[in-house]
């Protein structure tokens, strides 16, 4: 299956399309300006954790329909969801801790509001650091420089997505060192994580939230 969206192509490699049935959304947005801080951003954070405390407890969290289909694919995966969280329940869990909501920079902050409101996992690359036609498929012993880490791993079997030359992300829940979002990134491309049982219509209204955060507070022009 191949798509494209503005001047990137993304495939799902067939071996993927057989075992999983799977959803993506994606967006380019160009001309965005990253900063460390915004103190609009800062206030946003407040109204959205507002939000979560009074829709969420951690009592009940666990019940949540959208979370537990994250939680099940990770266990497809192969991953203990109690011990890595998939990406939007381990950041509204932090809000319902009384923990504050991370700050990287502007560009992440809003694509990971966008993850807590709408409870779908997303990430974000350095459009301008991508080669090539993006593919979602099970790695075979390749190389991996998560952000934050050190040294490469060795990747084999996980779902990954890869531009032609590098791994970009192990999906739906590690983005790569090489393509991450910095102060000086330009244009973004913006992925929008499904798994099975969660519909077309949740993830595109997810994408949408995501690019109306991201172009609120780091301008930019989104490309469907």
């Amino acid at each position: 299956m191949l798509k494209q969206c503005n001047d990137i192509m993304i495939t799902i490699h067939p071996s993927v399309l057989s075992k999983f049935d799977l959803g993506i959304r994606y967006s380019v947005i160009k001309g965005v300006r990253v900063e460390e801080e915004s103190d609009a951003l800062e206030r946003f954070k407040e109204t959205v954790a507002d939000e979560i405390r009074k829709k969420y407890t951690l009592e009940t969290i666990k019940d949540e329909d959208i979370f537990r289909k994250y939680r099940d694919f990770f266990w497809q995966l192969g991953i203990d969801p109690t011990k890595k969280r998939p990406a939007a329940e381990a950041l509204t869990r932090r809000i319902l801790q009384g923990k504050p909501i991370p700050r990287v920079s502007t560009l992440v902050d809003s694509y990971n509001l966008a993850s807590i409101k709408t409870g779908v996992p997303m990430g974000a690359f350095d459009l301008d650091r991508l080669d090539g036609v993006l593919t979602l498929r099970f790695a075979k012993e390749d190389e991996f420089i998560g952000i934050g880490m050190s040294e490469p791993v060795v990747i084999k079997d996980a779902l990954v997505v890869s531009d032609e030359k590098k791994l970009i992300a192990i999906y739906p829940y590690r983005d790569a060192d090489a393509t991450k979002i910095t102060l000086r990134t330009k244009n973004v491309f913006l992925l929008v994580c499904g798994v099975p049982g969660v519909d077309e219509e949740t993830l595109e209204k997810a994408k949408t939230v995501a690019e109306d955060i991201i172009t609120t507070f780091c301008g930019g022009i989104s490309h469907k």
